[in-house]
């Protein structure tokens, strides 16, 4: 969609990046099986319902894919510096490259990405000036799907009414509490971890810092905003176009952040 795919070799980004891939298959396939589609069939919920958690499940999907693949903002190796911009570019220690401050270099994949903010092992991939807007869609649609699922589960058992027609034949009723059980453990665990990053991500937008300048404690007055949250937020999302912000479906045009606002990294 517009974007550089950018793949990176780590066996352990694989194994994680495999375990969330199998989490969300796994109340993609069971939760619709079990919940929805029996008591849609009894009228105890409606069509809006599963469409909903459907739709959860693309965009979620579709977000991290799109963060796994995408180049966060790797620099070329003869990168082309503007003139009137030469001032605010940096020699790196580590590839002995030129890069636009803000920028740092990442061991794991082997170069520099711009505005880096931390490389991901979840999605095996950095998170960088120009994916770091599906790395929030990703945090984001991860919480909806697993507050959904998390409700659905509880629903099932505790408001809505008995199922009057289940299979016992079948495998999915047979083991049904074992498989809502797992589901319910794995919502928990997703939902707080990513709860916190997700918290994490937006103060780091609302005060326009990474979370490697936060680590390296090189920003001066790191708690006050630099700029108003709408524009931090249109820059890491590449559009002011708020109801654009939610949608991983379309092409980040960046924004030209003025480089009077740039911290050494």
């Amino acid at each position: 969609m517009g974007q550089r795919i950018h793949f990176v070799v780590d066996p352990q980004g694989w194994c994680c990046m495999g375990l969330i891939i199998f989490v969300w298959l796994y109340n993609t396939i069971f939760i619709p099986k079990v919940i929805l589609f029996p008591h849609y069939e009894e009228g105890h919920i409606s069509v809006v319902a599963i469409l909903c958690y459907y739709f959860c499940s693309l965009f979620c999907i579709a977000s991290l894919l799109r963060a796994s693949v995408a180049d966060p903002g790797k620099l070329p190796e003869n990168p082309k510096i503007p003139i009137t911009e030469r001032e605010y570019w940096e020699l790196c220690n580590k590839c002995n490259m030129m890069r636009p401050k803000r920028s740092h270099h990442c061991s794991r994949c082997g170069h520099c990405v711009r505005r880096m903010d931390h490389h991901c092992p979840w999605i095996n991939n950095c998170v960088g000036e120009d994916n770091h807007w599906l790395f929030l869609q990703l945090c984001f649609y991860t919480q909806i799907l697993s507050s959904y699922t998390l409700i659905l589960d509880f629903c099932h058992y505790y408001y809505f009414l008995p199922l009057k027609k289940e299979n016992w034949d079948v495998f999915v009723f047979r083991h049904e509490l074992a498989l809502l059980r797992i589901s319910a453990f794995m919502g928990l665990i997703i939902l707080g971890g990513i709860s916190g990053l997700f918290y994490t991500q937006l103060m780091g937008i609302f005060t326009d810092t990474t979370s490697i300048e936060k680590m390296s404690n090189c920003c001066e007055d790191i708690s006050r905003p630099r700029k108003p949250w709408q524009q931090t937020f249109s820059e890491v999302f590449g559009t002011r176009w708020k109801i654009l912000w939610f949608i991983p479906f379309r092409q980040r045009q960046p924004l030209r952040v003025p480089y009077h606002f740039a911290n050494h990294v």
